[in-house]
């Protein structure tokens, strides 16, 4: 028996680091947003009780150490099941280590496809909390949408959906650290008000153009990077109403209320990206689809 879920990035409309917490981690203020750029994952059980990971994306671990692998654990023992045998195949399109959530979406869609592969009719909240123990973005992967997250980004809020509009994401051929991320933060003493209490006033007013003049990302500030910069003055020449880099980065993401200048700032974008892409926002996380 195979479960099919597919998996999608989410950008960040804004994102404040408020604090270093005593515990080493980081309060943070963020709006999260779903959007159609999509992993695919199968989960299909095997005769042994091995845990085996599929993937041909370069740079993604096939061992233990990948999100998938500890999300299979972290679910069999949450459960109380003895370690089932399962092949975890992943179609890889969101790129990695890009600040899209790619890793943690794959590690959502485990633990939907786990639950319907052995009827363990586990609720929402429990998925959540299985996938809050392997990484902050984890439950906002299985319930998706729009949502104010809190705290290290697991307490999650509901909000109604952002406005329609296309978005173009591009991943600059170069990575982030999230560690090397909030070490800047912490050394760079950036304070300014919070704008995710202005992005979320833009979301219910249902105004774009107040949505994309509320885009921040401390991570963006406190790292300044000239490579970031270049792409989003290519977005904002093409008539972006606004751009932003997701979570620590790497990718920047730009919206348009116009498909045609998105396609046109797109295919600009290509000339000298790679890893360029156009999606729009969703109202849902991870879905099983076959």
């Amino acid at each position: 028996m195979k479960i099919k879920v597919k998996a999608p990035a989410k950008i960040n409309l804004s994102l404040d680091v408020l604090r270093r917490r005593p515990d080493g981690y980081h309060d943070v203020s963020m709006v999260m947003q779903s959007v159609s750029l999509y992993d695919y994952i199968t989960v299909e059980t095997l005769e042994s009780d091995n845990i085996e990971i599929v993937c041909d994306y370069p740079g993604v671990p096939l061992d233990e150490s990948n999100i998938v692998y500890k999300c299979a654990k972290a679910f069999f023992n949450y459960t109380k099941m003895s370690d089932k045998g399962i092949r975890i195949s992943i179609d890889k399109n969101i790129p990695a280590q890009a600040g899209l959530a790619g890793g943690s979406a794959d590690g959502a869609a485990v633990i939907i496809a786990l639950n319907k592969l052995f009827s363990t009719y586990l609720k929402e909240d429990e998925l959540c909390e299985i996938g809050s123990k392997i990484g902050a973005d984890i439950p906002f992967c299985i319930v998706g949408g729009t949502k104010l997250a809190s705290g290290t980004g697991t307490d999650l809020k509901k909000m109604i959906c952002m406005p329609k509009c296309n978005i173009v994401i591009c991943k600059p051929d170069f990575s982030v650290s999230t560690a090397e991320a909030y070490s800047r933060i912490d050394s760079s003493g950036i304070s300014h008000p919070e704008f995710t209490a202005e992005m979320v006033r833009a979301i219910y007013a249902r105004d774009i153009y107040m949505v994309t003049s509320s885009m921040l990302n401390d991570f963006e500030l406190a790292l300044n990077l000239d490579a970031i910069n270049a792409v989003k003055k290519i977005m904002l020449k093409n008539k972006a109403l606004g751009a932003c880099m997701s979570g620590s980065g790497s990718a920047v993401f730009s919206v348009f209320n116009n498909l045609k200048k998105a396609e046109k700032c797109m295919a600009e974008l290509k000339k000298e990206y790679k890893d360029v892409f156009l999606c729009e926002p969703l109202k849902t996380g991870c879905e099983v689809i076959d």
